[in-house]
């Protein structure tokens, strides 16, 4: 009897203790009060206009006014409080009190340099698209021209065209590139003539390229660039780039060697300025005859944060380049006549007529002797200065040859005026 008056005592003290130990600011006691008060900012004490405050787990809430003021009917004593406001951390207190007072610590609301550096698509965007990232392009392209990289990309088609290095293209929805508009970090690189984009022009940019964007269809871009097919962006990233340098050597078949230098500094001066570097050496003999490449290529680019509102962002690339191409369409009995009788439909006559020179023929090219060689003496073109030299297959005749230098140097503004409206400048020379 006793063990069970001790055991009926115990309890009762503890839940009295119990009872008594709770925070008095949970305890529902029914009474409703009229809390009042001010949002501020911790740091200035200037009023946070606009700021949300919501009693929680209730429908019950207010805006703060441009004074920071704020009032709340029916808060049941002891509710708990939570005021938002963007660019500050969330703070909670508990209404035991008519007036409550919240003081709000700013906070650094942290955007990628893809959403600065142009004009993006995002899930709120009525637009279809895929993202490339750099760990996908790295997988993804190997030696190959930029456009390969999105094989994988639904409504997307690219292909090398079995020309040389550079001659790639790009079909979006089966419209080519003249309807496609391609841009780095938001500035158009289409031919102005006809539209068409020559990636040999952009031979090193695959190198430095931080993420590509496909947006399909009509576009969210507002450029006037011929954008029905789709527009592909390619970002360049200094800012984000980790400090260091790395040394890459790529081997392949038929004389194939690719060498990339880069080094990016990484953020300094207080995380305002980065820059980023990047100088690559491309040559090899090609699959086909005649389809060589000499190659260079290079980048710098910098990113300088001013303050919050004013961002600037510098580039200069560019790819000397010479290659032979091979453009043109052949009869496939050329290139293999057993494969050619295989197909369904294909004219005897056309395989009767054709003289099979392998799969790596190329009837652009032609070689030549010694003797033929002296006598067509020096090679002459005319790019930016006219060139008077040697070929640079010596017995070897190209029927086409591409050799070009397209820089582009371009400085980028970023002004943002509020969280609402932001001001992209661009002042950009290409040759």
């Amino acid at each position: 009897m006793l063990n069970k008056l001790l055991t009926i005592v115990t309890t009762i003290y503890f839940l009295f203790s119990f009872a008594f130990s709770q925070d008095n600011f949970n305890d529902d006691t029914g009474e409703k009060i009229s809390v009042t008060g001010i949002v501020i900012d911790a740091s200035s004490g200037q009023p946070i206009a606009g700021a949300n405050i919501i009693v929680d787990d209730t429908e019950l809430g207010a805006a703060a006014d441009e004074d920071g003021k704020f009032g709340i009917e029916g808060v049941i004593s002891g509710s708990s409080l939570t005021a938002t406001a963007i660019g500050y951390d969330d703070l909670t207190l508990f209404a035991d009190q008519a007036e409550l007072n919240f003081e709000l610590i700013s906070s650094a609301i942290e955007m990628t340099e893809l959403e600065v550096l142009a004009s993006r698509a995002s899930e709120k965007t009525a637009v279809a698209y895929s993202d490339v990232t750099k760990d996908d392009i790295a997988l993804r392209l190997g030696s190959q021209d930029i456009p390969l990289a999105l094989n994988l990309v639904p409504s997307v088609y690219a292909t090398n065209q079995g020309g040389g290095a550079g001659d790639a293209r790009i079909n979006v929805r089966g419209f080519n590139q003249r309807n496609v508009a391609v841009m780095i970090n938001g500035i158009p690189v289409n031919d102005m003539e006809n539209g068409w984009v020559f990636w040999s022009n952009w031979d090193g940019v695959a190198d430095v390229t931080s993420s590509i964007q496909m947006q399909k269809g009509l576009s969210a871009q507002n450029l006037a660039t011929p954008s029905i097919g789709g527009s592909m962006n390619i970002v360049t990233d200094a800012a984000a780039l980790e400090r260091g340098g790395a040394f890459k050597q790529e081997v392949g078949a038929w004389g194939f060697l690719k060498s990339t230098l880069s080094y990016n500094t990484g953020l300094m001066m207080d995380g305002k300025l980065a820059l980023s570097g990047a100088l690559v050496r491309k040559t090899g003999e090609g699959y086909y005859t005649g389809t060589w490449t000499d190659a260079w290529a290079y980048f710098f680019g910098g990113t300088y944060d001013m303050n919050e509102k004013h961002r600037f962002q510098f580039y200069a690339l560019g790819a000397p380049q010479r290659h032979g191409q091979n453009l043109y369409r052949q009869n496939i009995g050329v290139y293999d006549k057993e494969f050619a009788a295989s197909i369904e439909g294909y004219s005897q006559d056309a395989l009767d007529n054709v003289e099979e020179a392998g799969r790596d023929y190329s009837q652009t090219s032609s070689s030549v002797s010694d003797a033929a060689a002296a006598l067509l003496g020096d090679q002459q073109f005319e790019m930016y200065t006219e060139y008077t030299g040697e070929r640079h297959e010596k017995n070897l005749i190209n029927e086409r040859e591409n050799f070009f230098h397209k820089p582009q140097v371009a400085i980028n503004h970023y002004f943002t005026l509020n969280n609402d409206v932001k001001l992209i400048s661009s002042l950009y020379w290409s040759g």
